[in-house]
């Protein structure tokens, strides 16, 4: 056996000619996480080529003798020795649209459910996916050819669909914003496979955008014209997910009332004391001298003479500081890793620096055993800020499962 093939071969980049397709390493990955389900049947046809031409590439190209067998075990242990590998006794089944970095697959493979399709276009999201799950997703779900790899039997549809069209930060043209319209592909997936329930998660600025009809357009598609029943509400992070950031989003939750019969049963999660504090999360040793602001940088003089405490965390908004006086983590954003005054920073008794990225992933709720990817800091903290804050979902998700 070949003690170099790896996963991250199958990548049309690393030969001259390009005999791959991008969706390979995903059909791949998918065909492995399911080997021992029958789910692995609906990958089998498209993965076992994968293999084959790999396998007549590497012979050729090397001059070697590289066996199927060997490859398929090699690539087998690669996809399942991962932080979070598949549970093989599942109770239900679940797609994860716009997986992002998995926050949804984290929570609901928790409670017992099987990932039978993900999906994800960001390349850097697809490393962390792929080194924590062992599954790299498939990635522009617009395409056709990428909603045929969905298999037709699953329990839940999740998706954290993007929010920049709806999000008050940027330009709010919902709809008319090409990101604004892949709601329209979650409708065709779902009117395609009538999953028993739809999971969505945005930006709590739904609901208002462009006077609330964004948001009744999405609530007529749901339930006048795929016939779902729909509950809806904003929770915000900190009050009911015990996680010291303040962070609201809308989550939306859609039964089939002719799959699930008491769907009426289903309620959101009730707030929790948040009892963990800033301190709980932050890292106490020195961290690396990236993330702390030296004496000569122009910022430095206004940062040091207004952050005095050692339990609060700062924003710099421009042209001042400002203290998060609620004792928790401002909302963690996309473009934090960018600069400018999105950067939450802290004093610790090293000096003044931003948070690292692992405590940006740390404020959502990752677990310690998640692992960090190396690529850009600057991708790892969109990354965190794109992301939904796990332990909120993991309750949302719980009072799902207690109705199916």
């Amino acid at each position: 056996m070949n003690p170099d093939i790896s996963i991250e071969e199958f990548d049309g980049k690393i030969y001259k000619i390009n005999i791959f397709e991008p969706s390979d390493k995903a059909v791949l990955t998918h065909y492995l996480n399911n080997y021992k389900n029958g789910i692995y049947k609906h990958y089998k046809k498209d993965a076992l080529n994968v293999i084959k031409n790999y396998i007549e590439h590497k012979n050729i190209e090397e001059n070697t003798n590289i066996v199927a067998e060997d490859v398929f075990q090699h690539l087998l242990f690669e996809a399942t020795n991962v932080p979070f590998p598949v549970n093989p006794n599942y109770n239900f089944k679940f797609i994860d649209l716009f997986a992002g970095i998995g926050g949804f697959r984290l929570s609901m493979q928790k409670l017992g459910g099987k990932s039978v399709f993900s999906s994800e276009w960001n390349i850097a999201a697809q490393k962390t996916y792929r080194i924590n799950f062992g599954e790299v997703p498939f990635g522009d779900i617009t395409k056709d050819k990428t909603k045929k790899y969905i298999p037709n039997n699953f329990d839940v549809l999740c998706a954290g669909f993007p929010c920049q069209a709806f999000s008050i930060a940027g330009y709010q043209k919902g709809f008319t914003d090409t990101r604004g319209t892949l709601f329209f592909d979650i409708e065709q997936i779902i009117q395609e496979h009538k999953p028993k329930v739809v999971f969505l998660e945005n930006v709590k600025n739904l609901i208002s955008h462009d006077k609330g009809k964004t948001f009744k357009i999405i609530l007529e598609i749901l339930e006048k014209k795929l016939g779902y029943k729909v509950f809806y509400k904003v929770l915000n992070a900190m009050t009911h997910a015990n996680i010291p950031q303040n962070r609201e989003r809308i989550f939306i939750v859609a039964f089939d009332p002719l799959q699930v019969k008491n769907y009426n049963k289903f309620s959101f999660p009730k707030e929790v004391k948040l009892s963990r504090k800033i301190n709980d999360i932050l890292e106490k040793d020195k961290q690396e001298d990236i993330f702390y602001y030296k004496p000569t940088h122009p910022y430095y003089t206004e940062l040091n003479k207004t952050m005095q405490k050692k339990d609060t965390v700062y924003q710099w908004r421009r042209v001042y500081v400002r203290e998060n006086k609620n004792n928790v983590c401002p909302t963690l954003t996309a473009n934090m890793g960018t600069g400018g005054h999105n950067v939450p920073l802290i004093k610790d008794s090293f000096g003044i620096r931003k948070l690292t990225p692992k405590e940006c992933f740390a404020f959502q709720g990752y677990p310690s055993e998640y692992v960090l990817p190396n690529i850009a800091n600057s991708k790892l903290y969109m990354q965190a800020g794109n992301s939904v804050t796990v332990p909120l979902i993991e309750r949302i998700s719980e009072e799902i499962i207690k109705v199916l």
